[in-house]
């Protein structure tokens, strides 16, 4: 039978990146570590990684295994954090997946007040627009954009945002502010890349759906630097409201072509299903949910988010 110290040994490995880190959260040598993973592939009958003098690599048994690792593991952790929920506060690595957008304008504002109100936690955050399996990530929480179409996880919405055209007043100034989206041929229409691609813009009229690939002089695949961009004054950008709340609010950008605006975007988090949810998902969840309005819809308009005012 694996003993859970050849199984743990075997996962911090993985998540660490090799024997010496691990052995450093277990506070034994590298080689004992070498040698419980060792013991282990001699039980299993399989080799679990491929090694070399410069990496350390899963092999496809060794991922498989992994994953179901995790889950014991998880499922012993949320074990024992039920009989002691009540008594004690939130503890260990919380692994958060998220947008990059998401991620850098409204999750890492906020992570002060949240990391200060659970000082046990250690928050790994990965910032990526690609989605991922969560279950081979080991992600205990994923904050997804549009429709969810893995029926494995458990999902709360959070809310839905609503993609608007905006731009500075003094780029308006110059320029002139165009009334339909066929005025936009006429403006420097500042593009989002996603993986080398310029993205279409949609709008709606009496006529029907409206779809366009932005024309301008500027295009850049983060989404930060793209609502930066036209607070410069570059162009016209289309966001989604809550990355632009604060400069609506602030009068730094003014939406336009609001009667055409017509997509909207559901922002869900993820998680692993469990009989028992670890606190520190709990947390999280709780903490993630008060920076958006709870399962709103999208915001009228001229609003901003409340929680994007603070």
């Amino acid at each position: 039978m694996h003993s859970l110290s050849n199984i743990d040994a075997f996962v911090r490995a993985v998540e660490d990146g090799g024997f010496t880190r691990a052995a450093r959260k277990l506070d034994i040598t590298a080689s004992a570590v070498s040698r419980r993973i060792a013991r282990l592939e001699e039980e299993l009958g399989v080799r679990l990684f491929h090694r070399t003098t410069r990496a350390l690599r899963l092999t496809d048994d060794g991922r498989e295994f992994y994953a179901r690792c995790q889950r014991v593991l998880a499922e012993l952790n949320e074990a024992k954090e039920a009989l002691s929920r009540s008594r004690s506060r939130p503890t260990g690595r919380l692994r958060v997946e998220t947008p990059q957008v998401i991620g850098q304008l409204v999750l890492t504002p906020a992570l002060p007040r949240f990391l200060a109100a659970y000082p046990g936690l250690e928050l790994h955050l990965t910032l990526r627009d690609e989605v991922v399996d969560p279950i081979t990530e080991g992600a205990d929480v994923l904050i997804r954009m549009g429709p969810l179409a893995d029926s494995r996880l458990v999902a709360r919405k959070l809310t839905v945002a609503r993609l608007v055209a905006v731009a500075a007043p003094a780029y308006l100034e110059r320029h002139g502010t165009p009334r339909t989206p066929a005025d936009l041929a006429r403006h420097q229409c500042l593009g989002f890349l996603r993986q080398g691609v310029t993205g279409e813009w949609h709008f709606k009229d009496a006529q029907g759906p409206i779809r366009l690939t932005p024309r301008g002089a500027f295009h850049v695949s983060q989404g930060a630097t793209l609502r930066d961009a036209a607070v410069m004054g570059l162009g016209i950008a289309w966001l989604m409201d809550f990355m632009v709340a604060r400069e609506l609010a602030s009068g730094a950008l003014v939406t336009v072509l609001d009667a055409y605006a017509c997509e909207e975007r559901p922002i869900h988090a993820l998680h692993p299903a469990s009989r028992h949810l670890p606190s520190r998902v709990r947390v999280f969840l709780d903490f993630i949910q008060t920076l958006f309005p709870s399962g709103a819809g999208p915001l009228p308009r001229g609003q901003t988010h409340p929680a994007m005012k603070v």
